[in-house]
């Protein structure tokens, strides 16, 4: 199906059981969450979704899974995240035949490519695909900036259709929309920056606490598209200290234990990460409980 660059799309976590296997079971249950709060679309093997431990044939039933029980409700994307160009080329051709409707592509990595090394990149896998692209731009996390000149250059690939914006510069959404209007589409990648991004323009917002938060995040999206700035906002204020949890080092680990409080995960994670013990673990529980106490009843957003 065609790829409508807005609206809410997660980043949706990989569930695992406690024998390290991929728990489908558990990952239909929370597609399904996702689905009935009116989500946009589906982003599978991002960061939040372990991509780095994930095998090869893993990401591949994830993505087949998916297309299939998603059923053409939502586009489903998948995350290129490669080392060389010949291993991106050859993902993005995998995810094509897997079902994919998109895919987001970070620049090359652990080799920190130069600009014209970082465009060809991306203009060879755009070029050997019939798929949607969106350029994941995370500087901050992934040390290479795609910037206005690159893309310049990239959108001559007419696949090219998007960029999750995590630079962590709001500006840079309105620079982006003065340079390319609506050719390039921009959906924001910074949970606690999502609603500001939105009224500066921005088309949708690729996010991580919807994982545990469907309806909230949908809600904050859908009123704030139809000028209900006021309650959008209310609700934004109530999620924020939840959203910040995405915006750390442990986020996989802080939004599984989400996940767990909501009922739509568990809190298993895949070796190097562990789950989180002491202090931390602590903290992130009072937050979550803080959360789930003072959650607001939200009005109808679907009409």
């Amino acid at each position: 199906m065609s790829v409508q660059w807005k609206g809410v799309m997660p980043a949706v976590t990989t569930k695992f059981t406690k024998e390290d296997q991929l728990d489908l079971d558990l990952f239909a249950h929370n597609l399904d969450a996702q689905l009935n709060a009116g989500v946009h679309g589906i982003v599978l093997g991002g960061t939040l979704g372990e991509a780095s431990t994930l095998s090869v044939e893993e990401k591949r039933e994830l993505t087949r899974f998916t297309s299939k029980h998603v059923n053409g409700q939502v586009p489903v994307m998948i995350n290129i995240a490669e080392q060389s160009t010949k291993g991106a080329v050859l993902a993005a051709e995998q995810a094509q035949q897997d079902g994919a409707d998109g895919l987001m592509m970070l620049p090359p990595m652990r080799y920190k490519a130069g600009d014209r090394e970082t465009v060809e990149y991306f203009k060879a896998v755009a070029n050997s695909t019939d798929l949607p692209i969106m350029v994941y731009n995370n500087p901050v996390d992934y040390k290479i900036e795609v910037t206005l000149p690159m893309f310049e250059q990239l959108l001559s690939c007419e696949n090219i259709k998007a960029v999750k914006e995590s630079t962590r510069d709001i500006s840079n959404v309105t620079r982006i929309k003065n340079a390319f209007g609506d050719r390039l589409k921009i959906m924001t990648g910074v949970d606690t920056l999502a609603l500001e991004s939105l009224l500066m323009g921005a088309d949708g917002w690729i996010a991580g606490l919807v994982c545990a938060f469907p309806a909230e995040t949908v809600a904050i999206y859908e009123l704030q598209r139809k000028g209900r700035i006021a309650e959008a906002i209310e609700i934004y204020r109530w999620f924020l200290p939840l959203l910040e949890l995405d915006i750390n080092p442990k986020l996989v680990q802080n939004i599984k234990l989400a996940e767990v409080a909501t009922g739509l995960g568990s809190e298993q994670v895949r070796a190097p990460r562990l789950p989180l013990v002491g202090a931390e673990r602590a903290h992130v529980l009072e937050v979550i409980k803080t959360g789930l106490a003072n959650r607001p009843e939200l009005p109808d957003y679907k009409s």
